[in-house]
C-alpha cells in the first residue's frame, strides 16, 4: 500500500509539474520472479522512478521503454524472459527463472479514468476495489488495451470504447460476482488477457499503549504501510512528538477507548498498555468485533488472567484469533525485535501462513 501512495504522491507532483509521465504495471509472470502482479513504477519524462517492478534489474531497461511509451503516446507490453541465458548480455540476468510480462501506459492528465486515476479510486478508502487491465501477448507490438476498468463497492468506472464484447463480458461477470473475485489472469483467446487485481485495504492497527516499546512498533507500522490508531489513556505519553507516523491518536478511558474508529474486516489489534484492568475492559469490547487478530503482550498466564476474567462474566467469544503473548518465536528480547516479531505474525495470521522458514516450504513461495 505504501508504494501505492508515493505513486500518486508521485503522479499528483508530476502533473503540478507538468511532466509527461507513464505507468508501468507486471500484469502476468510465468515461473519465478521478484515481484508478482500488480507491482508498479511510474516514471517521469526526467527519468525519476517511483515504486519499482523488479529487485532493481529490469527497471534501467522499463525506464527505456517508458520514455519511448510517453514519446509515442502509445502503450506497449514488455516481456522478459528471465529463463533466457541470453538475457545476461542486457544486464537483466535475474537469476529468477521466469516470464516477466510489464504493460507500460502513457499516462494522460486531463483523463479523469487514467490507469493512475482508477488506482487512486481503488485506494481512496477501506473499501475493496477491483481493477481490471487488458492485454495481449500474442499482440505485444501493438498498442495495447490497458487499465480501464473499476469496481469498488456499487461504483463501476470504466472506457470500453473499442474493446471487443466478449471482454466486456467477461469484465463484467467477474465484477458481478465480486464477492468470490480474486487477483487471477483470465486467457480469454489468443489476442486477449485480463489481469483481475483486488486492491485490499491497508492494514488498519489498533495499538493500545503509548509506553517507550510501542515506538518501534508503530515506527515499523509505517514502513509496512499499515495504518496506525493509537489508543491510550494518558495525554502525556500518546503524543503526536512521539508517534509522528500514526493515523490518528485516542486519548481516552478504556470504556471509550474504540469510540469514533470504524473496526472492518482488516482491523487488528495490538494490547500493550501494560494495563491489566485497562486491557481487560478493551479485550472484552474487541471479541465482540470479531477482529482477524488479537495480540496481547506478557507471559501467557497474563492473557490466562484476562481470559479467566472474561469468563466469569459469561462473555460469549471466540478465542481463536486471541495471540498472546504476541509475537513468532524469533528470540526478541528488546522493543524493537519484539515489534518485529509481532508484525511478522500479524502478517503471517491475516495470510493464511504458518510464519516457518521459506527454505523447509515444498514447491513455490508465491
Amino acid at each position: 500500500m505504501n508504494e501505492q501512495k508515493s505513486i500518486i504522491k508521485a503522479y499528483e507532483s508530476a502533473k503540478k509539474n507538468q511532466l509527461k509521465v507513464a505507468l508501468a504495471t507486471v500484469v502476468q509472470v510465468d515461473g519465478s520472479a521478484y515481484r508478482r502482479p500488480g507491482a508498479r513504477m511510474l516514471i517521469t519524462e526526467a527519468g525519476e522512478l517511483t515504486g519499482a517492478i523488479s529487485g532493481g534489474c529490469l527497471e534501467g531497461d522499463a525506464l527505456r521503454k517508458a520514455q519511448t511509451v510517453i514519446f509515442q503516446q502509445e502503450s506497449m507490453l514488455v516481456t522478459y524472459d528471465t529463463t533466457d541465458e541470453d538475457d545476461q548480455k542486457f544486464g537483466i540476468g535475474l537469476g529468477c527463472n521466469g516470464i516477466i510480462h510489464v504493460l507500460i501506459e502513457p499516462i494522460n492528465f486531463q483523463d479523469e479514468l487514467n490507469p493512475v486515476a482508477l488506482l487512486q479510486m481503488a485506494i481512496s478508502d477501506r473499501e475493496v476495489g477491483v481493477l481490471a487491465t487488458v492485454f495481449s501477448v500474442k499482440n505485444a507490438r501493438s498498442a495495447q488495451i490497458g487499465t480501464r476498468f473499476l469496481k469498488k463497492g456499487d461504483t463501476y468506472k470504466k472506457k470500453d470504447i473499442g474493446i471487443a464484447t466478449p471482454v466486456l463480458e467477461e469484465i463484467e461477470s467477474v465484477f458481478s460476482n465480486s464477492d468470490l473475485v480474486k487477483n487471477e489472469i483470465l486467457i480469454l483467446d489468443d489476442s486477449h488477457s485480463i489481469f483481475i487485481e483486488v486492491i485490499h485495504p491497508p492494514i488498519q492497527l489498533l495499538l493500545f499503549g503509548a509506553g517507550n516499546d510501542t515506538i518501534p512498533v508503530a515506527k515499523m507500522a509505517d514502513l509496512l504501510g499499515i495504518e496506525v490508531i493509537l489508543i491510550d489513556g494518558r495525554a502525556n505519553q500518546a503524543t503526536t512528538s512521539r508517534f509522528p507516523t500514526v493515523t490518528k491518536i485516542n486519548v481516552s478511558p478504556a470504556n471509550f477507548a474504540l469510540e469514533g474508529i470504524t473496526i472492518d474486516s482488516y482491523t487488528v489489534a495490538l494490547l500493550m498498555t501494560h494495563n491489566f484492568e485497562y486491557e481487560a475492559t478493551v479485550l472484552e469490547t474487541l471479541l465482540s468485533n470479531k477482529l482477524s487478530y488479537v495480540g496481547i503482550l506478557g507471559p501467557k498466564k497474563k492473557s490466562e488472567k484476562l481470559r479467566e476474567r472474561l469468563e466469569t462474566k459469561e462473555l460469549q467469544a471466540d478465542w481463536s484469533n486471541v495471540y498472546g503473548p504476541i509475537g513468532l518465536d524469533i528470540g526478541a528480547e528488546n522493543s524493537e525485535e519484539i515489534a518485529l516479531s509481532a508484525l511478522s505474525e500479524i502478517k503471517a495470521v491475516l495470510a493464511g501462513k504458518s510464519g516457518t522458514f521459506l527454505r523447509d516450504k515444498q514447491g513455490p513461495i508465491h
